[in-house]
């Protein structure tokens, strides 16, 4: 009879390896406020799954949606800016 064993030492030791580089959390830092809108969107939506919208609910829906559009609009803002690696005109 053969023991089957699992492989979590193999899997598991790794992990110190496998941290978000410095660049990489720098991404997520300028995306948060885009995160965060994303949040607020999906909390409005959350609000009105158990009942049907009322005023105040349609009025939060479409305020989470219009900041989660200007956030979009500017983190692409920003990144056309950024200069691109490797001389990309």
């Amino acid at each position: 009879m053969e023991h089957i064993v699992t492989v979590q030492d193999a899997v598991t030791a790794f992990a110190d390896f496998m941290e978000p580089t410095a660049a990489e959390l720098d991404a997520i830092d300028a995306e948060m406020s885009l995160i965060l809108a994303d949040v607020d969107l999906l909390d409005a939506y959350i609000i009105t799954l158990d009942r049907s919208p009322n005023e105040v609910d349609a009025r939060r829906i479409r305020r989470a949606r219009n900041r989660v559009l200007s956030e979009r609009r500017a983190l692409a803002n920003r990144t056309a800016g950024a200069i691109v690696p490797g001389g990309a005109a």
